[in-house]
């Protein structure tokens, strides 16, 4: 029995990302695009072509020996930081840095870090982002790179909220018509999230979507000219529904 072999992450990213791009560019034609990955997309074949793009790009990198090196003076006072506190500490730097295979150096925001867990004892933490930014690297790192953790909550949306993994059809063009339905239902219940901005389901994920807006018991009237919708008295987070509603162009009767 054989198996196959292991494909990275970043396999066929740049693929995926010459269709995606002229799209973006044609949709945003004034936008700067910026694009945010963490280690497992990280090499060089890639940040050339982000270069050649015109990208801003932040991207996670696996330590090694030489960028260890380069943090050590930031980790040692990130270390005396810790021994007088005695809590997590952290700072921020950079250096210029060129790997074997790079044609060029690039920035390397650098983050060092003493983590504190109870009964344990400290642990070095360094971390390192390679990017064509400009800002401070403390903005590099938290602002930019750190804020791709709400891109996972988009993605466990599709999954838990919309199954868009539940490809169980024989056939592949099934399956993937199944993950275009689930895809084209997040776009609608990205619409619905907007047009809630001034309510309490503004930030809402979609599973409470669809319990507080959409799976309601209602009398429904339809007529040549027009859909009634009938609400219980006692319907949870009315005044949220009907706002919603209006903001899509319901008219209250």
């Amino acid at each position: 029995m054989s198996c196959a072999p292991a494909v990275a992450a970043k396999h066929g990213a740049i693929g995926v990302l010459k269709r995606l791009l002229p799209c973006l560019r044609r949709a945003f034609p004034r936008a700067r695009l910026r694009i945010r990955l963490d280690a497992g997309f990280s090499g060089p074949e890639l940040y050339a072509f982000f270069e050649a793009q015109k990208l801003d790009y932040v991207v996670g990198m696996a330590k090694n020996a030489w960028l260890t090196a380069l943090a050590e003076p930031l980790m040692a006072e990130v270390r005396s930081d810790f021994e007088a506190g005695q809590q997590t500490s952290r700072r921020y730097g950079e250096c210029a840095y060129q790997a074997g295979s790079w044609p060029h150096e690039r920035r390397v925001i650098v983050k060092a870090e003493v983590t504190a867990h109870f009964g344990r004892k400290p642990k070095d933490n360094p971390r390192f982002v390679v990017t064509n930014l400009k800002t401070a690297p403390r903005h590099v790192y938290e602002a930019v790179y750190c804020a791709r953790g709400d891109v996972e909550n988009r993605l466990k949306e599709l999954k838990l909220g919309l199954e868009i993994d539940r490809t169980s059809c024989t056939r592949f063009l099934a399956n993937q018509f199944r993950v275009l339905m689930s895809a084209a239902a997040y776009v609608l219940m990205q619409e619905l999230r907007l047009k809630a901005r001034r309510t309490g389901c503004a930030r809402a994920q979609v599973g409470t979507l669809r319990l507080r807006l959409l799976k309601l018991g209602a009398w429904i009237e339809s007529s040549v000219r027009r859909i009634v919708i009938h609400l219980p008295i006692g319907t949870p987070y009315a005044d949220d529904w009907r706002r919603i509603a209006r903001s899509l162009g319901a008219v209250v009767t």
